[in-house]
């Protein structure tokens, strides 16, 4: 929401300057975004009277002027504009003016003939983008008056930052409204007399869909000068909150938009044929919009009709058939209410985002239409003249929002804000709110006006009283309670401790959205096969309309992000929630992921440039896995078919991660062809883990130190070259027995001297007794045990 401080002046006059205005208003719930000057800083410009125009005797293009500024003698300027004629008011920078960009004026000749200023255009003074000729000004524009002061260009805009709750702000008087109960000051309205009708003729209107409708006004107004043109006041209020002037149908109805609120649109009555139809849209209809595109309705989009089809969508954008044009005479203006949830993301699915669709989405005021409609009536008539007819109503009574009463407790109100207010101050509070109040045994009954949708419960109200009342206002005291601290499970993963070993790793955690595209969770699903992805009902845009299955995309983005940004090396992780399984049996799984590219170090002189691989991830995983006392328990499973392969890794560097026997998550490289589709390097390294999947952790226990030497015993072996270094390992501890103290594998090997289909492992043996020196006889019957088991379960042999 933009307007203009002047504009809110009129409404209410708080004794604060601008900045102190944004300050309270931002206090109140009311974020002030941008406080900015209206016009852009210039100087000696006023108000001229052009009394002749003559041809430039050398340029076909050129006129020389006489222009009255107020002075003794009339100033001969030299204009290329074709629109200036003699009469006109306009906006003349004198010689030594100094206009936007710092562009000074000063005597010159064109072609041969002296100019003593310039004649302006709107933005050259860098009141518009652009403008097709110079400034007209209205002809009881005062001459030698600074246009500065006149047009009140000292003036700056206000932009609030509303949130989605606060529909009743989007308007001048329900910004006026905030500003008058927040400095107990009253609020004076323009007035808004009912225009009486001028003759009988009605337009018939039928409520197809009450529900989405329940209240729908109209009026025809005949006879409109089309050679009329918007005030100049209009304009600029108009201007100053964003909008660009366009005709006086479209004007007047965009300024009671601002002013209280309520879309409205004019049809032009000549196109329309039979009785306006509120109605939802028919398979396969068409609209052609008013800003050129054509778009299939779906069958639950809302639509003004006529005998001839869609004249526009309801409460989103009006067609292109039936606007209003530069001969429209005849008008039949529309004041509607359209529930919110009949209007809510019909808009985002077409691709359209518009002032009307804004408001209708948040909730209008039920009870505004027939004060628009009287207020776009008086100013249309002012303007272009014109002959209203009678208004015509069709209201479901059932269908409109019916008023919320609640009952607002004393007690509770203490115990939500920590204070205890008097009764004048709530009743004065609530009151200027507009609300009524009834006495209660325990307080009040509270009814909510028409326009806040956002009253719903008791604490709705206290929060009221406590923004109005002034958060800043509230005295600090300190809670007492009977608190008692609850040890948490001595064992239980600790994920703060998880994210500071990544910190201290080099990782950096992202938070990323919870919903993606379709195809972004189609590449990173490890279960292709399974239900399809929760979908959101109502997304915010196509590229997020599903709840993600991992959280790979969003790092990945994140990461795309950095590497564009020329950050080489990107280390990243996230905690946070998977969603899988459809709507029917979805699970939420807290989850972490890891994401890493570029050198495992950043580049120094001390150490060779490495990129991360497989390894270094899978150390960054061990070291945030320490914690849980199993990770000799952490096993790396490779997968052996396309079946058992995570679409997203590299089937030759990724496996699935394994804790004792229980699944929990995926480590490896990425793809190289779904790294070739992002535009990222062959080198990404991610990682996915379960984080419920790592249960209870073991428990430190002491065990004494053996007073004896321990032995070691290397074994070369030769072993199938798909057997993982894991399966090795249990063999080998489970045939060496309580012996075994340590096992080391310091060597693998595949190539020359190697048979195709074998690799060689070397492994260390550290043995060692807790009650006696090992013998020879004793240490060579262990490694006799290893060596065969090793050769029964695993088809393994020594390598000579």
């Amino acid at each position: 929401m933009r307007f203009s401080e002047s504009w809110l002046h009129e409404w209410v006059n708080p004794p604060l300057a601008a900045q102190a205005l944004c300050d309270q208003l931002s206090m109140a719930g009311l974020e002030v975004d941008a406080l900015e000057a209206v016009a852009p800083a210039f100087s000696g410009v006023v108000i001229g009277a052009v009394e002749t125009v003559e041809p430039h005797p050398d340029a076909t293009k050129l006129r020389v002027c006489r222009v009255d500024v107020g002075d003794d003698e009339p100033l001969q300027i030299v204009c290329g504009a074709a629109n200036v004629a003699a009469g006109q008011r306009v906006a003349v920078a004198r010689v030594g003016a100094v206009l936007p960009g710092n562009f000074k004026i000063k005597k010159a000749k064109l072609r041969g003939v002296a100019s003593q200023g310039m004649i302006c255009s709107a933005s050259e003074l860098g009141l518009a983008e652009t403008s097709e000729g110079i400034m007209v000004l209205p002809g009881d524009a005062p001459v030698g008056e600074d246009v500065r002061d006149w047009l009140a260009l000292d003036d700056q805009a206000i932009e609030l930052d509303l949130t989605p709750d606060r529909s009743d702000c989007l308007s001048l008087a329900g910004v006026a409204r905030e500003v008058g109960v927040l400095n107990r000051l009253p609020v004076t309205e323009p007035a808004a007399k009912p225009v009486p009708p001028v003759h009988d003729e009605r337009h018939s209107v039928q409520l197809d869909a009450p529900a989405a409708c329940p209240r729908y006004l109209c009026r025809i107004v005949r006879a409109l000068d089309p050679n009329a043109e918007t005030p100049l006041w209009m304009t600029e209020r108009l201007r100053r909150s964003g909008l660009r002037p366009i005709s006086p149908v479209v004007d007047v109805t965009n300024y009671v938009l601002l002013e209280l609120g309520q879309p409205l649109h004019g049809f032009d009555l000549a196109r329309l044929e039979g009785a306006i139809q509120v109605r939802l849209s028919r398979s396969g209809e068409r609209l052609a919009l008013l800003n050129d595109e054509q778009v299939e309705l779906d069958d639950d989009t809302l639509v003004i009709a006529d005998d001839n089809g869609p004249l526009a969508m309801a409460g989103i954008m009006g067609g292109a058939a039936s606007a209003v044009s530069e001969t429209t005479q005849d008008v039949l203006l529309e004041s509607a209410f359209f529930a919110p949830q009949a209007i809510a993301g019909r808009a985002r699915r077409y691709g359209l985002h518009t002032d009307s669709s804004h408001r209708f989405e948040r909730g209008v005021d039920p009870m505004l239409q027939q004060r628009a409609i009287e207020r776009a009536t008086a100013l249309l008539c002012a303007i272009a003249g014109g002959q209203p007819g009678p208004v015509v109503e069709a209201v479901s009574e059932a269908d409109l929002p019916q008023p919320v009463c609640l009952l607002l407790r004393r007690q509770r109100i203490q115990q939500v804000l920590g204070i205890a207010p008097d009764d004048a101050e709530v009743t004065d509070i609530l009151g200027r709110l507009g609300m009524t109040l009834e006495p209660h045994a325990e307080g009040w009954q509270v009814s909510a006006p028409s326009q806040r949708f956002d009253i719903q419960r008791e604490v709705d109200l206290i929060a009221e009283i406590g923004r109005i009342h002034g958060y800043d206002a509230i005295p600090v005291t300190h809670a007492r309670s009977a608190a008692f601290t609850r040890a948490p499970r001595e064992m239980a993963f600790d994920l703060d401790r998880a994210r500071q070993t990544l910190v201290a790793r080099g990782y950096s955690e992202a938070i990323t959205y919870s919903f993606v595209s379709p195809e972004q969770n189609a590449w990173f699903d490890p279960s292709p096969t399974s239900a399809a992805p929760l979908t959101l009902a109502n997304p915010l845009s196509a590229e997020l309309s599903v709840m993600r299955g991992s959280l790979w995309p969003g790092l990945i983005q994140v990461m795309r992000q950095n590497l564009a940004r020329q950050q080489p090396r990107v280390r990243l992780f996230e905690t946070g929630l998977r969603f899988l399984g459809g709507a029917e049996a979805l699970r939420q799984t807290p989850s972490l992921a890891l994401v890493a590219v570029g050198p495992v170090v950043p580049e120094q002189w001390g150490q060779e440039r490495r990129l991360t691989d497989f390894y270094d991830l899978k150390a960054d995983l061990e070291a945030m896995l320490t914690q849980t006392g199993r990770l000799e328990a952490l096993c790396l499973q490779a997968p052996t078919s396309d079946a058992e392969a995570h679409p997203a890794l590299h089937p030759g560097q990724s496996a699935a991660l394994r804790l004792g026997e229980q699944p929990i998550g995926w480590i490896g490289t990425l793809h190289p062809l779904l790294a070739q589709r992002l535009e990222l390097p062959t080198a990404v390294q991610l990682c996915e883990i379960d984080l419920d999947a790592l249960g209870l952790g073991e428990r430190p226990a002491f065990e004494p130190l053996s007073r004896f030497p321990s032995i070691r015993r290397d074994l070369a072996t030769l072993v199938p070259a798909e057997l993982s270094f894991e399966q090795v390992r249990q063999t080998v501890t489970e045939a060496a027995g309580d012996l075994l103290k340590q096992l080391i594998l310091f060597d693998q090997y595949q190539g020359e001297h190697i048979e195709s289909g074998r690799k060689s492992l070397a492994f260390g043996l550290i043995l060692q007794a807790s009650s006696q020196t090992l013998v020879d006889a004793e240490v060579d019957a262990v490694v006799q045990r290893v060596i065969e088991r090793l050769e029964q379960t695993l088809g393994a042999r020594l390598r000579t």
